[in-house]
Order: structure tokens, then C-alpha cells, then sequence
């Protein structure tokens, strides 16, 4: 073989290998909610937050790894873990992506049995209104600042890292891929795409949304999530809406001149 054939044989061996590199799996952190002593929400019969959240974070991590990405769950089994913890892990892991997973609930009988549907998040200082509020007080309960003084709330816990960091820029556009999806594969009840100030969104270096997968409170949406084939259509519907986003993002930045059609919501 020429010299001077080498080089050329080298470059067509690396070609594979670089292309390969550039289209490397996400990496993708899902954080079942709830765990151990903290149960979260209270279905019908013995079901709670914490079961439902783990299994759909199981059934969403094989599908998200069968797409060629590499996933790390916050907790695996049914153990306890603090919001801070789970940032930590979270960062630890340097992820392309962060989706935290629960089950919302009512606190009165009346509107448990008339409120269902699926309401998925991302990081605000300020809630989209009263009844986002009420969602993030109730999931941010674990929170290590959640009975402080006013002064060093969560909330001015945010405020500081919403100015400390940009990695949030993306999660509208990854909570707005997710969540058509959810609410047309599941049928479930549309509760928009809202904003809060989730404790576990805060300080996390990657896009970050937390999914409100449904009511367990509700007698009949309650029921359908401890079922497997409902948990699996929900695991579905989130793995299609991160594909989505991982492409549309991988579009943007290869060229970025040219904007992604619907990318920050309706």
C-alpha cells in the first residue's frame, strides 16, 4: 500500500466511529416522586403516589433505553430520598434532560371525585395560577426550606438559581413536546402546560419538567394508573414526546439559523 494511502484509509476507518459520537444517546434522569416513609398522594384501595410513579419511571426508562438513550432513575425501589438528593444525583449524572414523575390529588372528597387529568410543568418563580400554587406547596411539603422563614423560602431559593443558570431556557419546549402526546395517547382530561416553583426543578443543569400523570384521588383515573396497559400507554406517550424534543433540539442546533416550527408551545 502507498504511503500516502494511509491517511486516507485511517480517516474512512474514524468516519463510523465520529458520526457515532455526534449522534450520541441522551442522557436522561427520571425521578419517580415520593419513596419510602413518604408516600405521597392516597389512591383507591392501598394504592399510593410513590408505587405509581416508580413503575411508570421503570416503564419509561426501558422505553427511552430501547431508543438508544442511557437513563438513570433518582431511586429504583421503594426508598426514601430528599429533593436535594435528587438534584445532586441529577447533576451528578450530567443529563441531557430531567422528568420528575407524579400523581396528583384533591384534598376534599367532593373534589376528588370531579377533578382528573394530566397537568405537566416546568420551573417558574411564579405559578400559573392558585391551583398550580397548591401543587407545588403540596409536592415541595419534602422540601428542606418548605417551614422556614418567608424570607429563606423555596421560592427565593429559585429566584437565586433562575439567575445563576440558563438550563432552564429549554424545559418549555420539552414540557410542550411531552405533553400533547400524554393527553392524546392517554385520552385523560387536558390540564395545560403550567408553570410552578418545584423544589426538585431547582438547581437541576438540564431541562427539567415534573409530570402530573393524573389524579389518584379521582375513583375512576385513580384506578386506570395502577393498571399496567394504562401505565405503559402513559411511558409511551412521555418516550415520544422526549424523542420529539431530542430531535427538534438536535435540528435547532445543527442549524440555528433556522427557528423549530412550535417548539416553545401554542
Amino acid at each position: 500500500m502507498s504511503p500516502r494511502c494511509f491517511p486516507l484509509l485511517l480517516l474512512a476507518c474514524l468516519l463510523p466511529a465520529l458520526a457515532g459520537a455526534g449522534e450520541r444517546g441522551a442522557r436522561i434522569v427520571i425521578d419517580p416522586g415520593h419513596g419510602g416513609a413518604k408516600e405521597g398522594a392516597k389512591g383507591p384501595g392501598e394504592l399510593w403516589e410513590k408505587e405509581i410513579a416508580l413503575q411508570i419511571a421503570q416503564r419509561l426508562r426501558e422505553k427511552l433505553e430501547a431508543a438508544g438513550s442511557e437513563v438513570f432513575l433518582t431511586r429504583e425501589r421503594d426508598t426514601q430520598m430528599a429533593l436535594s438528593e435528587r438534584v445532586e444525583f441529577s447533576n451528578i449524572q450530567r443529563p441531557d434532560l430531567f422528568l420528575s414523575i407524579h400523581a396528583n390529588s384533591m384534598p376534599t372528597k367532593r373534589l376528588r371525585e370531579r377533578t382528573e387529568g394530566i397537568e405537566t410543568y416546568f420551573l417558574s418563580a411564579n405559578a400559573s395560577g392558585e391551583a398550580a400554587r397548591a401543587v407545588a406547596d403540596r409536592e415541595n411539603a419534602e422540601a428542606p426550606t418548605a417551614r422556614s422563614a418567608r424570607g429563606h423560602s423555596t421560592l427565593a431559593f429559585i429566584l437565586d438559581d433562575l439567575a445563576r443558570t440558563e438550563a432552564h431556557s429549554d424545559a418549555s419546549r420539552l414540557a410542550y413536546a411531552i405533553h400533547p402526546r400524554l393527553v392524546s395517547q392517554s385520552g385523560a382530561a387536558d390540564r395545560g402546560v403550567q408553570q410552578a416553583p418545584f423544589f426538585v426543578l431547582t438547581g437541576v443543569e438540564a431541562p427539567a419538567v415534573l409530570i402530573e400523570v393524573g389524579f389518584i384521588s379521582h375513583p375512576q383515573e385513580g384506578a386506570r394508573l395502577g393498571k399496567a396497559a394504562y401505565q405503559e400507554t402513559l411511558a409511551e406517550a412521555i418516550a415520544d414526546g422526549v424523542q420529539a424534543f431530542l430531535r427538534e433540539t438536535r435540528r435547532r442546533d445543527s442549524s440555528p439559523s433556522q427557528p423549530v416550527a412550535g417548539a416553545t408551545g401554542p
